[in-house]
């Protein structure tokens, strides 16, 4: 990309990618990725819808790959739990970004899940497991879970975590560190698995030049919210924040499209 054509997305996009590098800070500091947000940013832009979706799932990749190798570190996999999750989503997510499906219904069903999303956030009270429970190991409960938001997630174009984690607490799954580092390893593997979909599918396309910008802007986002972890934002005030945002987007897409 020549230096021309970079400063001339910066000048055109300057308040996307504003947005996007306030999102990856805000999201990898309790180890998420951000794709329902980039979604509800990238749906008033003008970009075609096959592109927002591959798009989101990349920065989603480039932010939580960090914060998988960070809690990895730290020793906060309990595998025999996470595998089911992850592998029976794996295969769902990647038939999800398979489908090919139209415009309208694209984003009907994108302002649902995310008021679904925005709901659950906001109104989740379960108070968090207190202690480590390795003993939640119902494979199909587990399996269920990966696999229904692994095919939610890769139809739509996000990692799924902004589900699985208000399930996973509400259930009182494990410990939050636990969760939010599931939550992480969980938006990788299906942002990997639903881009690979998305990609077979003939309707395929990337924005490079736009996308480039926003993946080298989440990236360093990405670092930043990792090192400051939760110094400055509590999980609570990030959820409650999110939700309200993804609320007012949601409802704005559902009104654009069902009136």
């Amino acid at each position: 990309m020549s230096s021309t054509i970079f400063f001339e997305i910066l000048a055109t996009n300057w308040h996307i990618i504003s947005l996007f590098f306030m999102i990856s800070i805000l999201y990898s500091s309790v180890g998420f990725g951000g794709g329902s947000s980039y979604l509800a940013v990238l749906a008033f832009t003008g970009i075609a819808y096959v592109q927002i979706r591959s798009t989101s799932l990349l920065c989603n990749i480039v932010v939580v790959t960090g914060n998988v190798f960070f809690f990895y570190r730290r020793g906060l996999y309990t595998w025999k739990k996470i595998a089911p999750l992850v592998l029976f989503s794996i295969p769902f997510a990647f038939i999800g970004g398979y489908l090919k499906i139209n415009q309208t219904f694209f984003f009907i069903l994108l302002g649902c899940i995310l008021l679904f999303a925005a709901i659950t956030m906001w109104v989740s009270k379960t108070p968090p497991a207190t202690k480590d429970n390795t003993q939640n190991l119902d494979l199909r409960k587990n399996a269920s879970y990966g696999s229904l938001i692994g095919f939610i997630s890769g139809m739509v174009g996000i990692g799924g975590g902004i589900f699985l984690a208000p399930l996973l607490h509400i259930t009182k799954w494990d410990v939050p560190r636990k969760i939010a580092a599931t939550a992480s390893l969980f938006i990788l593997v299906n942002s990997i698995s639903g881009l690979i979909g998305q990609y077979f599918n003939p309707e395929f396309s990337i924005k490079w030049g736009i996308t480039s910008v926003l993946l080298a802007t989440v990236f360093i986002g990405g670092q930043i919210g990792s090192s400051i972890s939760n110094t400055f934002f509590t999980a609570v005030q990030l959820k409650k924040a999110t939700a309200i945002l993804i609320a007012f987007v949601s409802l704005k897409i559902l009104w654009n499209y069902l009136y």
